[in-house]
């Protein structure tokens, strides 16, 4: 049986969220993807999803980041109380490159 992650989101998460979420009506569904894919594995040990552990980023500051789609979502992840914390989100510009 496999360990669940409790999911938490910051103030700054949901300061960014309600913002992308004005903006993009299919906000909704990346969050819920992301919170699915957190709960169940925020380390990738399947390796199955597009999470990356930033380099030089300390404990606290969002040491993780998952794609989906154009978003980004950086979070955090407590081993010990079995808790993940997303820190922040993103939108990933189209013109970027």
């Amino acid at each position: 049986m496999t360990a669940r992650f409790t999911v938490i989101t910051t103030r700054q998460f949901d300061r960014e969220s309600g913002k992308l979420l004005r903006a993009h009506p299919d906000f909704d569904e990346h969050v819920a993807y992301a919170t699915q894919v957190l709960s169940g594995d925020p380390y990738n040990v399947s390796r199955l999803h597009s999470i990356k552990k930033l380099i030089d980023v300390a404990a606290g500051e969002g040491q993780y980041r998952l794609r989906s789609g154009r978003f980004r979502f950086r979070y955090d992840v407590d081993s010990k109380t079995q808790t993940v914390h997303l820190k922040a989100c993103g939108l990933r510009r189209e013109d970027t490159y």
